[in-house]
């Protein structure tokens, strides 16, 4: 059975987050909630967690992970990015949006695209993912939790707990969160291309197409 683990969204305590940091440490796999819906994560070094989050969502290889950062500087150690991309993934984090990238030599190969070599990133604009991630000092790899036949991530720490009870090791309740999944920007040809619209505004990216 999953440990259900209920965080204040605005003051999120230390001590319960220390133990989901303990966990994750410890190879668990979580559901945790963001700005976009809820999410599956773990460490970037847990291969089995990479495989259970496959499993669980009913995905292949190709499916593109999501490394989820606490700052703009931990995700440029990850992903080259451009001046005009600089600008642009600056203006737009914290926020609901995906942007997939090169990845550097510090992302394992078997997260990136087989074929393209990218990786998906992102900063979510949520306390306690913040606050997690900056005990945890390294980014998580996620995935937003769409189920096999739905079309929208969960949104409520019960739902998930009951759903994925014994999927998943670790559930965070901090409140109900929106219902749409991130707007993913593909900007790994050099241009930004919107792949999914969903929570942000990706009319910022469109203009720049032209």
């Amino acid at each position: 059975m999953a440990r259900y683990v209920d965080i204040h969204p605005d003051n999120p305590q230390e001590r319960l987050l220390q133990q989901v940091v303990d966990a994750l440490r410890e190879d668990a796999l979580i559901a945790y909630p963001t700005d976009s819906g809820y999410a599956l994560g773990c460490r970037i070094g847990n291969r089995e967690g990479r495989d259970r989050i496959l499993r669980i969502r009913g995905l292949d290889d190709r499916h593109h992970f999501t490394l989820v950062c606490k700052d703009f500087s931990q995700l440029g150690h990850l992903v080259h990015i451009d001046n005009a991309a600089f600008r642009a993934i600056r203006a737009a984090t914290p926020g609901p949006f995906t942007f997939i990238l090169p990845a550097t030599p510090e992302v394992p190969r078997r997260l990136l695209h087989p074929k393209k070599r990218t990786v998906g990133v992102r900063i979510p604009d949520h306390t306690v993912v913040h606050a997690l991630l900056d005990l945890l000092g390294e980014p998580l790899l996620s995935s937003t939790l769409i189920l096999p036949g739905e079309t929208e991530p969960r949104t409520l720490g019960w739902d998930v707990k009951e759903e994925l009870d014994h999927v998943v090791d670790v559930v965070i309740e901090a409140g109900e969160t929106p219902a749409e999944p991130t707007t993913v920007v593909d900007w790994s040809d050099g241009a930004p291309e919107v792949m999914r619209q969903g929570a942000g505004d990706a009319s910022r990216f469109v203009t720049q197409v032209g």
